[in-house]
């Protein structure tokens, strides 16, 4: 058995052992996240820490069939500007950006990729890398959040009724992985407008998509209440998460990359192209 095999860590193999990687075909995982506010009793790193701790337990677990490459530890974040401590990026560099991570790996020879999101507004530009990525290599790639896969298992313990930012869904998730890190008493519920078709809950299905500067509504940087949520919430959501992700990986393993077929009965402009 060669180090490949077992290790799910795609920095720390050497070029050689990449080639082995390779040859096994393993799903490449990104996972992206930010460095924004999460109020008063939660670190910046929030939305990126859970998600590749996330990602990295799906490695720990299937370590013969991933490689999970670092984090992008940014995203898109101009709506939390108001709040000291938040990075942003603008979506046009945080896409470019990205994009050259999954078309490098592409063109190395990885054939499958899965982008795993933990920053709701970064969900639509990972869509767009992901599509781009297709078109652009003879890769496929997928793009998800990690936590559509423990929305099930969280409203079994959920007390909360809104749940957005910095709220019992996430605080829970930091309290079972790192909860020296978090200062409960400093917790505090707080919440957004909400209308018929226009929430910022993440659980709820609004129609119509809306992010505001926070600075307008908010002056703890919470919309949820962070103050019903506790460790033993978060290991259960976390094992949904993680095991979510192991049949989600199975399934893009078998994934068919088929031939593609022109079906034009005339001439057409090939020198046209949009890349």
């Amino acid at each position: 058995m060669n180090r490949a095999e077992i290790e799910y860590r795609y920095n720390r193999l050497t070029w050689p052992e990449i080639n082995d990687a390779i040859e096994l075909q393993k799903l490449i995982i990104l996972p992206t996240g930010s460095t924004e506010q999460h109020g008063h009793h939660l670190p910046l790193d929030v939305d990126v820490f859970l998600c590749e701790s996330v990602c990295l337990e799906v490695g720990r677990r299937v370590p013969d069939k991933v490689l999970v490459l670092p984090p992008i530890a940014y995203g898109l974040n101009l709506h939390h500007i108001d709040f000291p401590g938040t990075i942003h990026i603008e979506p046009d560099v945080f896409i470019a950006f990205c994009l050259n991570i999954t078309k490098s790996v592409a063109y190395h020879g990885f054939q499958k990729i899965l982008i795993v999101n933990g920053h709701g507004s970064n969900a639509p530009l990972i869509d767009l890398v992901a599509r781009k990525t297709v078109l652009e290599t003879q890769s496929l790639c997928f793009a998800t959040s990690y936590f559509w896969f423990l929305l099930k298992a969280f409203e079994a313990v959920r007390e909360s009724a809104v749940i957005a930012h910095a709220d019992e869904f996430e605080t829970s998730l930091y309290l079972h992985l790192a909860g020296e890190r978090v200062q409960m008493d400093k917790a505090v519920a707080d919440n957004d407008r909400m209308g018929q078709f226009v929430s910022s809950d993440s659980t709820m299905n609004y129609f119509v998509r809306f992010n505001d500067y926070w600075g307008r509504w908010t002056r703890t940087g919470v919309h949820g209440d962070p103050t019903k949520a506790t460790a033993e919430k978060g290991r259960i959501i976390f094992e949904a998460a993680v095991n979510g992700l192991v049949e989600l990986v199975d399934e893009l393993r078998a994934w068919p990359i088929e031939k593609r077929a022109d079906l034009h009965t005339h001439p057409v402009q090939s020198q046209i192209r949009w890349t």
